[in-house]
């Protein structure tokens, strides 16, 4: 097993990870799995491997190999199954051996929910850098929704791998069709696969990935975030099915303010995410921008499965990458490619409110910085 020594760095260690798992349920907005869940894998990897370094896709010479990674399937059954040590190194040994190169450092697929400490346990054990940045500064449902797909990267080759040993490659795709067959391969899989998609440079990385995430995880898990838009308590919550083929399960969220809030009402509307925020029909955050609801109680923010009458939150909203207010950006994750076609936001501002994060409210202390 590599361990990577203290290089002077940046460093992601024990004392700074909750705080890291805490940002990445904010930018998970709602979705993308319970940052929670991986947090003890990543806990261990540091522990036996020593912090993580982070470094700026710029300080890495522009021709060096990337991988980014992540797990890929159902959040609940990634939850279950975290899988085997020896999945991201079997991930990098192909990945290698397909682009005849070392990989230089990890980048996570997704910052936001499970997937950014899975990035943190997985660079801990390969012995690799973490990037500051990632493919789409947030979570969203599909691969193909990320801004290297925006940019015109290539998904492909794009690696699979199980805990038992099972490895597939998924290459001359586009980005539809990788999130096509590596659904139908999780599916072989049990549910959830190990994979590395859209490789790239660190100068492509530098250009094109969604810069700083990890050090906006850090902040925002700290209480550097916004003041909440909203308090109050969940006052109903209604899921159904989505009108049309494909019946996507859907959720809306009403919530009753508290406080100097008493007497506002905001409904909120998702999908796998948190996708719009509406008071008396007007939207105060709309996906692209990130959408959370923050535990009034723990300060972590809460997945949309685990949304309950009565809860006691802080409606939270953030910008997502400038990326994503773009045309092909919101074609890609904008209001119509979650069935609100026609619902125009707040400008890609997210609806931000100014003052004291509710995140550093409600937390308890915590020690330690990277």
């Amino acid at each position: 097993m590599l361990c990577l020594p203290t290089l002077g760095f940046m460093h992601v260690d024990a004392g700074a990870l909750t705080d890291f798992a805490r940002g990445c349920a904010v930018l998970g907005s709602g979705g993308g799995g319970p940052a929670d869940v991986t947090l003890p894998v990543a806990g261990q990897a540091i522990e036996e491997c020593g912090p993580v370094p982070v470094v700026d896709p710029a300080a890495l010479p522009a021709d060096a190999l990337v991988m980014p990674v992540g797990l890929v399937g159902s959040p609940a059954v990634s939850a279950e199954r975290i899988g085997g040590r020896d999945e991201p190194a079997r991930l990098r040994a192909r990945f290698e051996t397909l682009h005849r190169a070392p990989v230089a450092a990890v980048m996570s697929s997704e910052i936001g929910g499970l997937n950014g400490c899975v990035a943190v346990a997985w660079a801990a054990r390969l012995g690799l850098p973490l990037l500051d940045a990632d493919s789409m500064g947030r979570a969203f449902p599909r691969m193909d929704q990320n801004v290297l797909e925006l940019a015109g990267l290539r998904p492909g080759p794009a690696v699979l791998a199980d805990e038992h040993g099972h490895t597939v490659v998924i290459d001359d795709v586009d980005g539809a069709h990788l999130e096509q067959f590596a659904r139908a391969a999780v599916v072989a899989f049990g549910g959830r696969a190990a994979s590395t998609d859209y490789p790239l440079t660190a100068g492509q990385a530098a250009r094109y990935a969604v810069a700083g995430s990890v050090t906006r995880a850090l902040a925002l898990g700290r209480g550097e975030g916004p003041a909440p838009l909203l308090t109050g308590k969940v006052s109903s919550v209604r899921r159904y099915a989505t009108e049309g083929a494909d019946g996507d399960d859907a959720t809306g969220v009403l919530l009753e303010g508290a406080g100097p809030d008493v007497g506002r009402l905001v409904l909120v509307e998702a999908r796998s995410e948190f996708v719009a925020a509406l008071e008396d029909g007007t939207p105060l955050a709309v996906v692209p921008d990130v959408i959370a609801l923050v535990d009034a109680t723990t300060g972590w923010a809460v997945p949309v499965e685990e949304v309950r009458y009565g809860l006691r939150v802080h409606l939270v909203t953030l910008p997502s990458a400038p990326a994503w207010y773009t045309p092909s950006g919101l074609r890609l994750a904008g209001p119509s490619a979650f069935g609100l076609a026609g619902l125009g936001g707040p400008g890609g501002h997210g609806g931000v409110a100014q003052g004291g994060s509710p995140i550093a409210r409600s937390r308890p202390p915590q020690g330690g910085t990277p």
